[in-house]
């Protein structure tokens, strides 16, 4: 009985938190999820014609109930949000949708009985009925498609866009690009960082440490914007390179890969010192002395020795870090230039710009997928080095 008191207190004490996961994070990413995968534009707005349209075979001319059909949900529809919706999810499966819908409204608005040919004779041609039919279930894999650069053929097949209708694919693989240079940036930087930060002690330890963590403490926005102040032609860094005389003129520094690639190592650096400092300083001091009194070579000692038993931190570290790269958006968009932008200012633009949730969402799953992904093979590493231990 007491055991179960316990018990219940315990969740009690947990339960803020469960439900803290569930509102801001189970819940927006699974309607995330659901707007990528939801389709019901087309069905909101035309379910006459999703009726009529249900057995046409895409290639014939359409049959009058279909025509009739469609006026009939053209001219019953009143919300003209829902309506944006619908012509612009039928405009992305096939282009000129979106003038000749606003040319039917038009016409349908002046004229009782119209005929849809007489008012543009593209209501003739299949493709467009194809439009209307491709859109009938709920469902669809279209966004998904889309956020790397794939869509289904006339017979459903999967086939590659046109090159120049879609860049998803590119500014995906620079993402991860950019995200591994800082990655390896941050380890080349963090690794000797946390040697130093575990051999010291006293005020010099702390002085390491809270030049770790003082970017923590500053904004993001701050700290992207102080850069912006350093690297630019004027800045302090090129006035020292060219009072130094390590250069007559100015490094580009700024809008371009190399100032994002500097600014996100500066900000992301934490992540990568703190879970090796924690792996090294849990390393006996003895051992690296010992390997120097058998022999070994200080590199040596440091290849078979320290490096092994500190790369859980550095498996840690680099996973922490490409995972946080590959969503940055502030920091690509003041430093960079139109060649540094990464997926997630893409995501912003479907988001707010477009008002295209299914592209953002399916967006946001493709990161998603590769963040888990990540996540299973570090876990899958770390197991091994437990077995081995």
């Amino acid at each position: 009985m007491i055991s179960s008191s316990k018990n219940i207190r315990a969740m009690l004490l947990i339960a803020p938190l469960f439900v803290f996961i569930l509102l801001f994070f189970i819940w927006p990413l699974g309607v995330m999820m659901k707007q990528a995968v939801s389709d019901t534009a087309v069905l909101q707005v035309l379910p006459r014609t999703v009726e009529a349209v249900k057995t046409y075979n895409g290639n014939d001319a359409p049959t009058p109930e279909m025509k009739q059909a469609l006026v009939d949900d053209l001219k019953a529809s009143t919300d003209q949000l829902a309506m944006g919706d619908m012509i612009r999810r039928l405009n992305s499966a096939q282009p000129g949708f979106r003038t000749l819908m606003t040319k039917t409204v038009s016409a349908l608005e002046k004229t009782p009985a119209p005929d849809l040919e007489v008012i543009d004779k593209r209501w003739s041609q299949p493709q467009y009925w194809r439009a209307v039919a491709g859109a009938l279930s709920p469902w669809t894999d279209r966004n998904l498609l889309a956020a790397v650069d794939m869509e289904r053929d006339a017979s459903g097949n999967l086939a590659s866009k046109d090159t120049g209708t879609s860049a998803n694919r590119a500014i995906m693989l620079r993402t991860f690009w950019i995200a591994a240079l800082v990655t390896l940036a941050c380890a080349l930087i963090g690794y000797p960082y946390a040697i130093l930060l575990a051999g010291a002690a006293g005020w010099v330890r702390n002085l390491l440490f809270a030049a770790v963590l003082l970017p923590l403490w500053t904004s993001l926005l701050v700290r992207t914007a102080a850069w912006f102040i350093l690297l630019q032609d004027k800045g302090l860094i090129n006035d020292m390179f060219i009072w130094l005389g390590l250069t007559d003129s100015p490094l580009p520094l700024i809008f371009n890969r190399a100032g994002v690639i500097i600014a996100m190592t500066h900000v992301l650096l934490p992540f990568m010192v703190l879970p090796i400092y924690s792996v090294l300083i849990a390393v006996p001091n003895s051992l690296m002395p010992a390997a120097a009194s058998l022999g070994a070579a200080p590199w040596r000692a440091f290849l078979r020795v320290l490096l092994p038993l500190s790369m859980r931190g550095v498996l840690s570290g680099m996973l922490l870090v490409f995972m946080s790269a590959i969503g940055y958006y502030i920091t690509p968009a003041l430093i960079g230039g139109p060649g540094d932008q990464m997926i997630s200012s893409i995501i912003a633009y479907y988001a707010t710009g477009s008002a295209n949730w299914g592209m953002a969402g399916a967006l946001g799953m493709v990161l998603l997928v590769a963040c888990l992904l990540l996540y299973a093979v570090y876990g899958r590493l770390t197991a091994e080095e437990k077995g081995k231990a």
